[in-house]
């Protein structure tokens, strides 16, 4: 049997919406498979059998009662004893809807995406509040950022909340912090290069790591700075953005292999 993805969903209420183009009707009995890769771990949902005739057929599943541990899932349809990996023509990636789906606070995220070799995959995520970059740059002596609040369950209008940038050095606890804009879900922010290289004084050889976290009143806990709600996977190989010079010092922004935000300076 072939058949192929031609829309690929997960609606804001994490249900997976499908569309199939397939050469012969679902038969009773038809099974679709999410199987996660590295585990094994499969879960199977039951199809409802098609008319005669019919060369498409509408698909709809609620993931959130699914037992779905974090990691990517393949997906397969069982239909009379044979097993059909689902190739998919949706590339399955709409910033809007990525955007819109973050604004609920979750405990996880779902993503339905095409692979490399245009098969139907699962992407599953826990979902912790945090701070998405959407612009880095530095200008007239500042390090700014821009970005979304996702997953924070903060309403996205015109209200305004007091809120700080703070950036930290884990290994001897310095700590610098500026005052930042949060309107809604969108945040910016600005700190002085130049009072991050005072606190980070010493030797300009050896480079010292800050990892910038935004405080913002209302919420229990500060929220680091990352980007993961893209298509972008190992933004420290491939996303690099322009460094700076203070008074001699090296200054770059980079990404962690968890990719959240890092300010690099020195080295």
């Amino acid at each position: 049997m072939h058949v192929v993805v031609t829309d690929a969903e997960v609606t804001l209420a994490d249900v997976l919406s499908l569309r199939l183009a397939i050469d012969e009707p679902l038969s009773e009995g038809s099974e679709l498979v999410l199987r996660q890769r590295g585990t094994a771990v499969e879960h199977t949902l039951a199809l409802g059998a098609t008319g005669a005739g019919a060369r498409d057929a509408t698909l709809a599943f609620s993931l959130a009662p699914l037992p779905l541990s974090p990691g990517r899932w393949d997906t397969y349809l069982n239909q009379d004893g044979a097993r059909t990996r689902l190739h998919s023509v949706d590339p399955g990636f709409s910033l809007d809807h990525i955007d819109a789906y973050a604004l609920s606070r979750r405990t996880m995220s779902y993503r339905a995406y095409r692979t490399r070799n245009g098969f139907l995959a699962l992407k599953i995520d826990e979902a912790e509040p945090v701070a998405e970059v959407r612009a880095v740059w530095f200008r007239e002596g500042r390090f700014e950022v821009t970005g979304l609040l996702a997953f924070t369950g903060l309403d996205d209008d015109e209200s305004r909340h007091e809120a700080r940038l703070s950036l930290r050095h884990d290994a001897s606890g310095s700590a610098l912090t500026a005052a930042a804009t949060v309107q809604g879900v969108r945040f910016h922010a600005a700190l002085s290069l130049c009072d991050l290289c005072d606190v980070a004084a010493g030797d300009p050889t050896q480079p010292t790591a800050w990892a910038p976290s935004l405080e913002i009143d209302g919420l229990p806990a500060p929220l680091r700075l990352a980007s993961r709600l893209d298509d972008v996977n190992g933004k420290r190989r491939r996303l690099h953005y322009p460094a700076t010079r203070v008074d001699g010092v090296p200054i770059r922004p980079r990404y962690t292999s968890d990719d959240e935000l890092t300010i690099e300076v020195g080295g």
